[in-house]
């Protein structure tokens, strides 16, 4: 047995971007089939997976990276706990919270996941420069999401006629943040989820090995 293999942890990388997928998934699909776009049902389904997302985190620090990675994982799902916390005050679940609280929340998960893929891009083990780039895209995708709200006017409101249906509508711009929100998250839970079941590249590379020994 190769020694990349014997130092395999049960729990891999892979298995947090599974996991992390999943709670993207269930966030956009709780929006997409919603007809009630409002700032609460926004903001709960917002507290909910960043609760679930932060838990995840929290756990995977000690059971998928080694200590010296810990910090910074942990870092991340502290963001993640006390943005969900916040929004899950029903008090405060208004348009305005809605687009500062994700805004805020967007832009720090975006920055901490940029820096942490920015620096391990460099590193010598293939699955390392793997979630490096995992990292940076979804940093990326978290600034993207917080300039997208920042450019939508809480106040916003259309009023529009369908004549085919005999009905006037509103699309205020509640509605079309707590979208976005949706589109982020299905982004997240899309990638994710294709980056946890790649194969990886040490894991290849370790099998062939495995069957070269055998051979010999």
């Amino acid at each position: 047995m190769s020694s990349a293999s014997a130092a395999r942890r049960p729990f891999e990388v892979r298995h947090l971007q599974i996991a992390r997928a999943i709670v993207a998934a269930i966030a956009a699909a709780m929006i997409t089939f919603s007809t009630d776009h409002s700032a609460a049902l926004g903001l709960s389904v917002f507290s909910g997976f960043a609760i679930l997302s932060a838990f995840i985190m929290i756990a995977a620090a000690w059971i998928v990276y080694p200590s010296g990675r810990r910090g910074r994982i942990v870092l991340l799902g502290a963001i993640d706990l006390v943005a969900g916390m916040v929004a899950g005050v029903a008090t405060l679940r208004t348009d305005t919270t809605f687009f500062v609280l994700i805004a805020v929340w967007a832009v720090l998960i975006g920055l901490v996941e940029g820096i942490i893929g920015l620096r391990d891009r460099r590193a010598d083990a293939a699955s390392t420069r793997s979630e490096a780039r995992d990292a940076i895209f979804i940093g990326a995708l978290g600034i993207v999401l917080a300039i997208a709200l920042l450019c939508v006017p809480a106040g916003y409101a259309l009023n529009y006629t369908i004549a085919e249906a005999h009905k006037s509508f509103t699309l205020t711009g509640i509605t079309i943040g707590v979208g976005i929100f949706g589109a982020y998250a299905a982004i997240v839970a899309v990638y994710l989820g294709i980056a946890g079941f790649s194969p990886r590249k040490d894991a290849v590379a370790a099998v062939s090995d495995e069957q070269s020994g055998g051979a010999a």
